[in-house]
């Protein structure tokens, strides 16, 4: 009787077993978890604020503007029409923004039309006939973002234009222009080709153009004005109506013969350009006040980086520490630039005068940062002396130069 007991018992655990078995097994869930390691965190901390070396801040020496008698708004000058100032963003390209500027402002001028261009599209082709230099110099010509003011009329001359809405070289959600990436990406595969020693431009070309692309976009290739439709080369010719060649560009250097063409041996000149008019210091500084006297506006391009100086006081301005205004002449300014302590590395467009008892004073419509920092967004105030000492370069229309030109 206890044997059969015993069986029972066993075979009903064994029954039990097998119908535990048969049941669906358990599996486990995996998750997507933000994973922390705190106590890693707080060792790489520690190891940071150790290693750290406290640096003193460095400050910028600046001419003390307070109690001066500076220009405060716009309004107080004499201004000719231009557009809106707009950003370069986080690129070098002042160049093409400030010659784009002063063409909208010369077909306003010319043919009472009002037109935002498009400033990426000359960009764009700039970069590409400069990776074509590159290839024809065999890597010994300079591919950098800067370049001068008379660029665009250059890449005009040979790619035409394009209104601004057609083309912003800007990514859907994208508020200002970021090249970092873009110029980075291109120098090292031109630096590649170098170290190659792979020299076929075509190819070349359109790898350079690949990268813009999918940078910037791919540029349009027509223009529609209506029901018509044209290339951006007849664009500018039926509808901007601009001859190029009416553009000339200055200079005022000892290094060079007054009244002679010549390079302005700069490193953003990288095409080697030497059709500027150099001429005296004074003649230079006449043709600002004739032109902007005159209903015309310029496009210059100088050093921006002196202590007078200053973005929140909206001002450019030669304090007599560094020189006193009667001893500014071509000695001083031929002086700085054989020093490199006048280097050129920025682009604007002169829109404005104003006579006051401490001189002249201009409106400058910049598309750098500094220029919104005060309360006239996108202007400055150079002071006479500033454009005197410091603006290397200008181009403008040769109607109102046609005195000075005969002397060449």
């Amino acid at each position: 009787m206890k044997i059969k007991l015993v069986l029972t018992i066993i075979l009903f655990a064994l029954l039990l077993n097998y119908n535990g078995n048969s049941a669906e097994p358990k599996k486990d869930k995996g998750q997507f978890i933000d994973y922390k390691n705190e106590f890693y965190q707080e060792i790489l901390k520690s190891i940071e604020d150790f290693n750290k070396k406290e640096t003193p801040k460095k400050l910028s020496f600046k001419v003390d503007f307070n109690g001066m008698n500076l220009p405060k708004s716009i309004k107080e000058f004499k201004t000719q029409w231009h557009n809106e100032p707009v950003s370069q963003g986080n690129t070098g390209t002042c160049w093409c923004f400030c010659g784009t500027s002063f063409l909208e402002t010369e077909v306003k001028r010319l043919h009472n039309k009002e037109i935002k261009f498009s400033e990426m599209f000359t960009v764009y082709w700039e970069y590409v006939e400069k990776a074509r230099r590159f290839v024809k110099e065999r890597g010994n010509s300079a591919f950098a973002e800067g370049s001068q003011q008379n660029a665009v009329t250059r890449i005009w001359k040979q790619y035409g234009c394009v209104p601004a809405e057609l083309y912003t070289g800007l990514k859907k959600g994208q508020k200002f222009h970021d090249h970092s990436k873009l110029i980075k990406e291109m120098e090292n595969y031109l630096n590649k080709i170098k170290e190659m020693d792979f020299w076929n431009e075509e190819q070349i070309l359109e790898n350079i153009k690949s990268i813009l692309n999918y940078h910037l976009g791919t540029p349009p290739e027509f223009v529609n004005v209506g029901n018509k439709k044209m290339t951006p080369l007849e664009y500018l010719k039926n509808e901007v109506k601009l001859n190029l060649d009416e553009y000339v560009s200055f200079m005022s250097l000892m290094e060079k013969p007054y009244y002679s063409q010549a390079e302005y041996e700069v490193t953003d000149n990288w095409w080697k350009c030497s059709e500027y008019y150099n001429v005296p210091l004074d003649e230079y500084m006449k043709i600002f006040v004739k032109a902007l006297n005159s209903g015309y506006t310029i496009v210059i391009g100088g050093d921006v980086s002196e202590p007078g100086y200053d973005s929140h006081s909206e001002v450019a301005y030669i304090p007599t520490f560094d020189i006193p205004s009667e001893y500014i002449d071509e000695n001083a300014r031929q002086l700085r630039f054989t020093n490199n302590s006048t280097t050129d590395d920025h682009g604007i467009h002169i829109v404005g005068i104003k006579e006051t008892k401490d001189g002249k004073w201009f409106v400058i419509k910049d598309s750098g940062s500094g220029a919104r920092n005060g309360a006239n967004k996108g202007y400055y105030f150079y002071h006479y002396d500033y454009i005197k000492l410091k603006m290397m370069n200008f181009m403008i229309h040769r109607s109102i130069v046609e005195d000075i030109l005969k002397k060449f």
